[in-house]
């Protein structure tokens, strides 16, 4: 019988671990794998699964814990789909996967992709007996894998499995020139960039005060992103008024985030990931993609993606001191890394790769046998 994958999804944001479930189920059914995605009506997962071509069904809403009427409504899909793979990455919706498994037994085969660290040991009996009906604990990166094994009992199928990356979209060549042309920057400045949504854990204040902390001032801070929609605009007008109150307007260049990224990534120098604890950083691995070196925070999956100081320079979490600090060096030594060296980090994050690794993993058969 053929396989058919569900990826399944309560969530109303719009952010990393919804983009990676879609993109993921974009991937295996480009490999001929039948699909389906199920998700909230009208939420940004139903919008984005229709924009990719991606079959999607509607769910209600369930409860974190012990919702049988939602896991009755469930089976009911899942028996009605003919679904033999019930694939999930948000936490809250661990349960009701369990529950599915618990119910249904061999006629599903459960996993969870984790995006999300463990804060807290997870080692009770109550947390014990839902992971022993999760079949496969995917983690992106190795320091989490360690994670679940310090942190839980859990005794199933525990793998390590990227987030995986389309790397052929940064190969395309793109100028320095011709990208700042394109984003209107100067073109002989000294560029530390830094893409994502405007947040206090993203680090973008952090960067800016490190930049007055700097003895150098022959560079520039690139800012591209956005306040994540519905979550108020307070940490933007921080910012704003940071950068008027220290006469910075000539200094710090913003812009809105692009969807086509490569031009940002093209135009800078050194890219700076300064978030507090970053799980698995994709701006990370796509700067490393595109060649361009990374001053990140020693925290999270950051320094495990960059292999530590092959992809860059590491300085302590939340020390604007230390990044400015790092920053200096970067100019004062004239430090320049070599372009292949550092695509060759993202490599293993290559989409084909990782895609096979999940069709390996799921025990489902790969394109090339369908």
């Amino acid at each position: 019988m053929r396989n058919k994958l569900a990826y399944f999804c309560s969530s109303n944001s719009w952010g990393g671990l919804e983009m990676n479930h879609l993109r993921n189920a974009r991937w295996m059914m480009e490999r001929n794998h039948d699909v389906l995605i199920l998700g909230i009506d009208s939420s940004p997962i139903h919008t984005n699964a229709l924009a990719m071509g991606l079959p999607f069904r509607a769910i209600l809403p369930h409860r974190r814990w012990y919702d049988f009427k939602a896991l009755r409504r469930i089976i009911d899909i899942v028996e009605a789909e003919k679904i033999s793979h019930f694939i999930i990455r948000k936490v809250g919706d661990m349960s009701l996967a369990a529950g599915l498994k618990h119910t249904i037994k061999e006629r599903i085969h459960v996993s969870y992709f984790m995006e999300m660290q463990l804060g807290i040991r997870k080692k009770s009996l109550f947390h014990t007996l839902r992971y022993r009906n999760i079949d496969v604990w995917s983690c992106p990166l190795v320091w989490l894998k360690e994670q679940v094994e310090s942190h839980t009992h859990f005794r199933n199928t525990l793998v390590v499995i990227p987030s995986g990356v389309e790397l052929e979209q940064f190969n395309r060549p793109i100028s320095k020139s011709e990208a700042r042309k394109t984003l209107e920057l100067p073109q002989h400045e000294l560029i530390f960039g830094m893409a994502g949504r405007f947040d206090p854990k993203k680090g973008q204040l952090l960067l800016l005060q490190a930049l007055l902390k700097c003895k150098n001032t022959d560079f520039l801070v690139l800012l591209m992103g956005e306040t994540t929609v519905n979550e108020g605009s307070e940490y933007n007008q921080t910012l704003n008024q940071f950068i008027g109150r220290n006469q910075l307007h000539e200094r710090v260049l913003l812009r809105p985030h692009d969807s086509n990224i490569n031009e940002f990534y093209a135009s800078i120098d050194w890219m700076v990931m300064a978030s507090e604890s970053e799980t698995v950083g994709m701006v990370t691995i796509e700067a490393l993609a595109s060649g361009t070196p990374i001053v990140g925070s020693n925290a999270g999956g950051t320094p495990e993606i960059m292999n530590g100081a092959d992809g860059g320079l590491l300085f302590e979490t939340m020390n604007s001191d230390d990044l400015a600090e790092k920053i200096d060096g970067i100019i004062d030594k004239v430090i320049v890394l070599e372009q292949s060296k550092l695509t060759a980090l993202a490599s293993k994050f290559d989409h084909h790769t990782v895609c096979a690794q999940v069709e390996s993993v799921l025990g489902i058969s790969t394109t090339h046998d369908l």
